[in-house]
């Protein structure tokens, strides 16, 4: 039988980080981020207008700033570690201002560094500041699907967004899945949606619904709706199972 992984207190000191360490380097990770929200004005905006779910203006904040808008988009990626807007939004800015081809791995690389980010504080911060923001039998449930859903529900969870992309990885974090399968899952399974709203942002000024590529988009998203149903399937079960033991 395997051991079951190491959470909570215990995990983090198997991992020689105090909890309250942990804790402390969260809530000054977050004080930092919010410090400089608040004092630059093109994050503070662009962080506005990605909550408000206003593509339009996020994108002439990006638009007007140059190479430094590759940071401001790094600093949105951040945010979206504790204010889960819509990635499709920064996804689709990104692919508007910069083109596909640079937009893409521009967008994947802060996707992977706000996955690391969110694992590490799965990993290393105690539940009570998790359970502060997140509904504690939430997490736990899904909690307990990062640690027994293997690779195919690790894909699965990307590939379909029917959970937050930060809230899945504060979970594999806490389950104690391996970095490198963490990664690896994350970039594979969110790559096809995070193409298709690139691409289609890259597409707006000349957008046509006859473009091959764009019917090709649209019937991604579509297909990617229909798996949310068979994947929903599949969580549907341990939730129920997890709120009748509550």
């Amino acid at each position: 039988m395997s051991e079951k992984p190491a959470t909570g207190e215990g995990a983090a000191r198997a991992d020689g980080l105090p909890p309250l360490t942990g804790v402390a380097v969260v809530l000054a990770g977050i004080a930092v981020l919010a410090g400089l929200v608040f004092a630059i004005e093109p994050l503070r905006s662009g962080v506005s207008d990605a909550v408000a779910g206003d593509t339009g203006a996020l994108r002439e904040d990006l638009r007007g700033l140059g190479v430094s808008g590759a940071l401001t988009v790094l600093v949105l990626g951040l945010v979206h570690v504790v204010v889960w807007y819509p990635a499709e939004i920064l996804d689709a800015a990104v692919g508007y201002v910069y083109g596909f081809w640079v937009a893409m791995p521009l967008i994947m690389a802060v996707w992977l560094v706000n996955g690391l980010v969110a694992y590490w504080i799965g990993r290393h911060a105690t539940r009570p500041i998790l359970y502060r923001f997140i509904n504690r039998d939430r997490f736990d449930r899904f909690e307990l699907l990062a640690e027994r859903g293997g690779v195919t529900l690790l894909l699965s969870m990307r590939l379909v967004p029917i959970v937050p992309f930060s809230l899945f990885s504060y979970a594999a974090g806490a389950a104690r899945v391996p970095m490198g399968r963490f990664l690896w899952t994350t970039a594979v399974g969110y790559l096809p949606i995070t193409a298709i709203f690139v691409y289609l942002g890259s597409q707006l000024e000349e957008l046509s619904p006859t473009d091959p590529l764009v019917l090709a988009a649209t019937a991604g998203v579509l297909a990617l709706l229909l798996a949310v149903r068979f994947v929903g399937d599949r969580v549907a079960p341990e939730d129920d199972d997890a709120a009748g033991d509550a």
